[in-house]
């Protein structure tokens, strides 16, 4: 850590620095952030973009009297280090840590809780109404990337806060970049606005200007940047912001602490909105980030010497078998045509754009419009694939119902990111996608159990008709296979390993901890079957109807929250038919799962395997008690404790 860093205990710290020691403290800055993240992983490009800009805000403001909300939040960490946190941010993102994103239980400068998109308006302009009810005088001000500003709810909020004209400051920090290269009409005016030549040259010659006059040029440059914007209104073209009722400011440098801090004292003094247009560069001071900003986006660790990777995976990703099955798919079927929200890479459609770039569709963080575009590629004859992170299409759920399933269009949606993801947190877990997507009529939902069944999932949903979810996780696959594609049969299970008494049900990523669990029980004398339900929704009925009939408990495997997911709708069937057996749902708790290493994610939430077999041991001896089974259940469960304690 840096000698100015090591002073900074909180944003007051700042105000004791001149502009030229905030410089070199914003280097001391980026230097412990790559060193931190290098370690823990974490969203590098994006956090090394906003250090001036973070320093200049602070240092404008009163934090945590004045209000800072963070779009997404994945930019947050300059912040986390100068509010009193520079100490526990070597536990980023680590299980029982600090997070990677704003948590307003971790400390009172954190407004508000962030991990999705283009909501950061919308709470301000809330906030700022509540102040004004109350009669404060706190300043209000939303930080949004470029990319955040194409989510329509950004857009109905700049709407209403022109409407409004109560005081709010709204930062547009415009890098170009969201995760890729951002798309659209919005981010074609801005680039306008970045790049115009007259505009941008009359800036700079009338600071210069004004900067030579002896003694009072420096004051005079200050006082003239209201001076600039009446000029810049000749020249910007458009005036979006100003026709939607907002003071423009802008476009500055956002790696000039100074002009940062200037230009938010200024708009503290106007009445009513106000919008900072400010020029950051992704990455910025960091070579590999700088030159591959979307690898840097979020990142695992790396060797900061060279930018790799410290580990190598061992299989392909989820991702990549998608996306290379996809491409397979797309060469063999003209129909074929990929859409995603701002996330090309991320869901690996890009593999897909590379060889066919008129059939991909990239729209930008607009989720919602997403899923209504996908409907009228189908409604067209064409067959989308909607390939969009698990958390993210929660934005759509109306859209899924009334654009999609009503009409029984047949768009087939990629949900990558299922399950827990590990060290982003709650606001990234896919843990509720099995329960959203069942409870639509006309779905079909499938999710494989490796890489391997993924890719002859998506070869038959696209062969199927109407809507079809298949959902996978983050991360390598386990299996290393890669068959030639295969149909497999709608609504149909299959019997990995035959036993007795005990049967797994299992879907997704947990059939393989199922087979685990057998190795364990195999080793206490019980022989259970595994099966790979394959389908959520329709449910292979004959092959439960069988499994209920051979065994006398039967235990559902599911990476998703238990209200309402594959457990309920086997418990739901079960009930309806009068089959009558004792059943164990295994799942995500009804609650928000924290932040951590998947493996210790997996051990706090007793989704492990040896946890799972003890909670069936448990569970078969608690039903047994009284006979001799209930005895031999207790002396199993015995020794499997006392063999586990002597493992830890």
């Amino acid at each position: 850590m840096g000698q100015l860093l090591d002073k900074i205990n909180s944003p007051e710290d700042l105000k004791q620095l001149s502009f030229s020691q905030l410089k070199e403290l914003a280097e001391e800055i980026r230097e412990y952030l790559i060193e931190v993240v290098s370690k823990t992983g974490g969203h590098l490009a994006p956090n090394l973009g906003v250090v001036e800009l973070t320093l200049g805000l602070h240092y404008a403001l009163q934090s945590p009297k004045d209000k800072i909300i963070w779009d997404v939040g994945h930019q947050s960490y300059v912040h986390k280090i100068i509010t009193g946190r520079k100490e526990a941010f070597k536990t980023l993102r680590q299980f029982g840590g600090i997070s990677g994103f704003p948590r307003r239980e971790e400390s009172k400068h954190d407004v508000f809780n962030t991990g999705h998109a283009s909501n950061s308006i919308s709470v301000a302009l809330g906030l700022a109404k509540a102040r004004d009810m109350k009669g404060g005088d706190e300043t209000i001000v939303a930080v949004i990337g470029d990319g955040a500003l194409t989510g329509g709810i950004a857009l109905e909020a700049l709407n209403q806060a022109g409407h409004l004209k109560t005081n709010l400051i709204v930062i547009l920090n415009d890098n170009s970049w969201s995760i890729a290269k951002n798309v659209g009409a919005l981010s074609s005016y801005l680039s306008r606005i970045r790049l115009d030549p007259t505009y941008n040259k009359l800036r700079d010659d009338f600071e210069e200007a004004l900067r030579k006059i002896p003694g009072i040029g420096d004051k005079l440059v200050s006082l003239g940047e209201r001076w600039k914007e009446s000029i810049k209104h000749l020249f910007v073209p458009g005036m979006l912001f100003e026709e939607l009722g907002f003071k423009y400011i802008g476009p500055i440098d956002g790696h000039n602490i100074e002009r940062v801090a200037t230009s938010i004292s200024l708009a503290k003094q106007v009445k009513g909105p106000v919008l900072i247009h400010v020029l950051t560069k992704k990455g910025c001071g960091y070579k590999p980030a700088e030159e591959c900003p979307d690898k840097f986006h979020g990142t695992a660790s790396f060797e900061v010497e060279t930018g790799q990777p410290k580990s190598k995976p061992k299989f392909p990703s989820y991702t990549k078998a998608f996306g290379e099955t996809l491409l397979e798919i797309a060469r063999e079927d003209s129909s074929i045509v990929a859409v995603t929200a701002a996330m090309p890479s991320g869901t690996g459609v890009d593999i897909m754009a590379k060889e066919f770039p008129e059939r991909v569709f990239d729209v930008g963080i607009a989720e919602q419009h997403a899923v209504t575009f996908a409907a009228g590629l189908a409604l067209g004859g064409l067959t989308p694939i909607a390939a969009i992170y698990s958390t993210f299409l929660q934005r759509a759920f109306d859209q899924l119902i009334e654009d999609i399933a009503l009409q029984n269009l047949h768009v087939v949606f990629a949900l990558d990111r299922a399950g827990l993801v590990g060290e982003d947190g709650p606001t990234h877990h896919g843990a509720f996608d099995l329960t959203y997507l069942r409870l639509i009529p006309n779905f079909v939902v499938m999710a494989p159990m490796d890489e391997n069944e993924l890719r002859h999932m998506l070869y038959t949903a696209v062969s199927l008709s109407g809507p079809v979810a298949l959902r996978y996780p983050r991360g390598e696959g386990w299996s290393g296979k890669k068959e030639p594609l295969k149909k497999i049969p709608l609504g149909k299970a299959k019997v990995l390993v035959e036993g007795k008494t005990v049967c797994l049900l299992a879907v997704g990523r947990m059939v393989k901890v199922a087979l685990e669990v057998r190795e364990i029980l195999l080793s206490q004398g019980l022989k259970p079957t595994v099966v790979n339900a394959r389908f959520i929704k329709p449910l292979d009925e004959d092959l439960i109807e069988e499994l209920v009939k051979s065994h006398e408990f039967l235990v559902t495997l599911e990476e998703n929250t238990v209200l309402g997911g594959f457990g309920s709708g086997v418990a739901e069937l079960c009930k309806n038919k009068e089959w009558n057996i004792p059943q164990l749902i295994v799942g995500l708790p009804d609650s928000f799962v924290p932040h951590g290493s998947l493996q210790e994610l997996f051990a706090h939430l007793r989704l492990d395997a040896p946890s799972i077999a003890q909670a069936i041991l448990k569970e078969m001896e608690g039903r047994h008690r009284g006979n001799s089974n209930g005895q031999k259940l207790a002396d199993l469960l015995a020794r499997f404790r006392l063999a586990r304690n002597r493992r830890r």
